[in-house]
């Protein structure tokens, strides 16, 4: 029973994972494969940032109150879909990137 269990979160986390790799596909034209790039040549490169930062960032965006390098249009329209747990994936995502 315990083997099941571990191999049960074991597979939510590689699921969490997937959804964040999936989400983070939009996102790649602009900060690279990777997260290596600055976005049109303007954002911080976001590869392994911490994820609170990430949600932090996004929701400021998503809100409308957040405008960095005058991208605060942009990145609006690029969040506004998203829920909160797509937040999350993403983040933690990015955050995982080496």
């Amino acid at each position: 029973m315990k083997k099941l269990a571990i191999t049960m979160l074991l597979a939510g986390s590689t699921l969490l994972m997937a959804d964040g790799a999936a989400i983070f596909a939009k996102c790649a034209g602009c900060h690279g494969a990777n997260g290596e790039k600055a976005a049109l040549g303007k954002s911080a490169i976001i590869k392994g940032q911490d994820a609170a930062k990430t949600i932090e960032k996004l929701n400021g965006y998503k809100a409308g109150t957040l405008n960095q390098h005058g991208m605060g249009a942009l990145m609006k329209g690029q969040v506004a879909s998203m829920s909160d747990a797509d937040i999350k994936a993403v983040a933690d995502y990015i955050a995982a990137m080496k």
